[in-house]
């Protein structure tokens, strides 16, 4: 008897989440001999928890083609619910959606949060005598998911598209400091990095001769508002401008933060934000030039923005949610797609699994040895790391009367079989 597939996703969103997304459906669809009914949880988890399952399988081919172009998670819905192996309530509830629901395949989309979630429903599954197949795939733009030796995880899609991101922007604001220096000789940009660096270090990608008044703090660099400061004024002495890159995750002090469901800083929901406290701060005690330091802080565009996707991060989405299917056809439960990099001069990756219990949770570090001596930039490994994820051309956009066409799904869910549900953690 073939089984129903639920996929969903949590966690942020990235630009090219949803090729993941189209890769596990196009795949899924390939195979109906193995696979019945495909629903989207809505909202993932939580959509689960409370019988909200979008039928995919329902959906126009057109929409599904779309999702490659179509950034961020508005086709099927993300969350932030942390499941608990205490909510016993909850756990109780997914195994009633699933059997209700004849679902065998469950795919999850996220980052180590939501790869501890998968792991949880297998194991769970896997007690209960449930004959379900949960496999993950890998997404994330802080690039910290697996292994800091790069063996079980090289990158994850949407990092690419970040770093590809901050490499356009910032060449654009030297655009701008290089005109207006006279009166805003500083710019301080915050970038999106709590406990990592890889984002921050992109900004290396603009300039990777270095030709730039450039700075990057990263939070690895541990470096203090004072030394910043002073390497400020001592470029400003040598260029007469600087452009500061400042991870949100720099340490200024506290700044009232806000914190999600599974404890993460969210410093775009917090009082105020890193570049505001060094802008200030640049302005009060004063910099070696005339004129001001300025500040900008990039939101949630970093991750919801298809215009500055690379191509290769599309792709490698694609082939991750592809690959995750294969996992669960040829290996069974318990595992997540993954990139893995071929050695050589030439870019190229293969698509591997990893068991899912060794990458939840996990939080690899950035590599010490591609912070720069002066803690205030990277070194060109990192560049010839990251430099092929960002791709040479930009993505092709369907516009229809001016503005963007994105996927939309219809809102057909699958019939309610069970009673209406409240979160355990919201009780």
């Amino acid at each position: 008897m073939n089984k129903n597939v639920i996929i969903a996703q949590s966690g942020g969103p990235s630009p090219v989440i949803n090729n993941t997304l189209r890769g596990i459906i196009e795949t899924c669809k390939m195979f109906p001999d193995k696979f019945e009914k495909i629903y989207g949880g809505w909202h993932g988890i939580e959509g689960v928890l409370k019988e909200e399952l979008l039928d995919l399988s329902a959906q126009q081919e057109e929409e599904i083609s779309l999702l490659r172009t179509t950034p961020a998670a508005g086709s099927i819905g993300t969350c932030r619910y942390k499941l608990k192996a205490a909510q016993t309530e909850d756990m109780e509830r997914v195994i009633q959606v699933l059997k209700s629901h004849n679902v065998g395949y469950f795919f999850y989309i996220g980052g180590n949060d939501s790869m501890d979630t998968a792991n949880k429903i297998a194991k769970l599954a896997h007690e209960r005598g449930l004959a379900l197949i949960a496999v993950g795939g890998s997404k994330t733009i802080d690039n910290d998911v697996g292994d800091s030796e790069f063996k079980l995880v090289d990158h994850t899609p949407g990092y690419g598209s970040v770093a590809r991101f901050w490499a356009y922007n910032v060449q654009n604001a030297n655009e701008e400091n290089l005109g207006s220096s006279p009166a805003d000789p500083v710019l301080v940009m915050q970038v999106m990095g709590r406990k990592i660096g890889f984002i921050p270090a992109a900004a290396r990608l603009a300039d990777p001769k270095r030709q730039l008044p450039l700075q990057i703090y990263m939070p690895e660099s541990k470096l203090s508002l004072a030394e910043l400061t002073d390497n400020v004024n001592d470029e400003l002495v040598k260029s007469k401008r600087c452009l500061v890159i400042v991870s949100e995750g720099f340490d200024v002090g506290d700044i009232g933060e806000a914190k999600d469901s599974f404890g993460h800083t969210e410093f775009s929901a917090s009082m105020f934000t890193a570049q505001q406290v060094i802008v200030n701060h640049l302005n009060k005690v004063g910099i070696k030039a005339k004129g001001m330091a300025r500040g900008q802080v990039v939101g949630t565009d970093q991750r919801d923005t298809m215009i500055y996707a690379s191509t290769v991060d599309l792709d490698e989405a694609y082939k991750v949610g592809q690959n995750a299917v294969v996992i669960a056809l040829e290996h069974g439960s318990g595992y997540m797609s993954t990139i893995l990099r071929r050695p050589g001069l030439i870019y190229n990756v293969d698509y591997d699994k990893v068991p899912l219990d060794v990458v939840a949770n996990s939080e690899r570090e950035f590599p010490k040895h591609w912070i720069a001596a002066n803690k205030m930039d990277v070194t060109d490994d990192f560049v010839k790391y990251a430099r092929p994820l960002i791709g040479e051309d930009w993505v092709s956009v369907p516009v229809i009367n001016g503005v963007q066409r994105f996927a939309r799904f219809e809102q057909i869910f699958a019939g309610q079989k069970l009673p209406k549900y409240n979160l355990q953690a919201g009780k």
